[in-house]
């Protein structure tokens, strides 16, 4: 798994985070879609993820999906994870801001994991920007974090993973 020697800058980013925000498509998925004959999409998740996402909660961080798409499979998978979930957003970093504002929180305090250049936009503006492996190369520049696992296949929860290290660490 992950070799956990974590160079300091991203100690501390970390430690300022009390937002982790998540990209749906491509970040808890592998970014394929089935689609039947019906026009029903389906996608494949990591089970995994949801336990860690109940850690990040436990350390008392607040955790959102943000997508661009609407789509119901992105508010069944996050309701099955408990997970508030904002999509149907053209512009992400208006719906950061936003959420921003309701929680009061600052740019600084926010996580984003991403992979495509819809996540541009927020990557390039919060605190802790990480990337899955296999993100778009327009976006890998852009991060302090850049994710072993591959999208859809537990880069969530290696995320979480990463933040329960960070912080348990620097409480103990």
């Amino acid at each position: 798994m992950i070799g956990w020697d974590i160079p300091g800058p991203l100690a501390d980013a970390i430690a300022r985070v009390r937002l982790v925000v998540f990209d749906f498509d491509g970040v808890f998925t592998d970014n394929s879609v089935f689609v039947s004959q019906d026009g029903i999409e389906t996608v494949r998740c990591w089970r995994g993820d949801g336990l860690g996402l109940r850690e990040l909660e436990r350390l008392g961080l607040d955790v959102i999906i943000l997508s661009t798409e609407e789509n119901p499979v992105v508010s069944a998978r996050s309701r099955k994870l408990k997970v508030r979930c904002i999509q149907g957003c053209p512009d992400k970093r208006v719906a950061l801001d936003e959420l921003l504002l309701e929680l009061g929180l600052n740019l600084e305090q926010v996580a984003f994991v991403g992979n495509d250049i819809n996540d541009l936009c927020c990557l390039s503006a919060v605190g802790l920007p990480v990337v899955v492996k296999d993100a778009h190369p327009s976006v890998i520049s852009t991060a302090t974090y850049r994710t072993e696992a591959l999208g859809g296949y537990g880069a969530v929860r290696e995320v979480c993973d990463l933040f329960v290290h960070v912080l348990e660490a620097s409480a103990g």
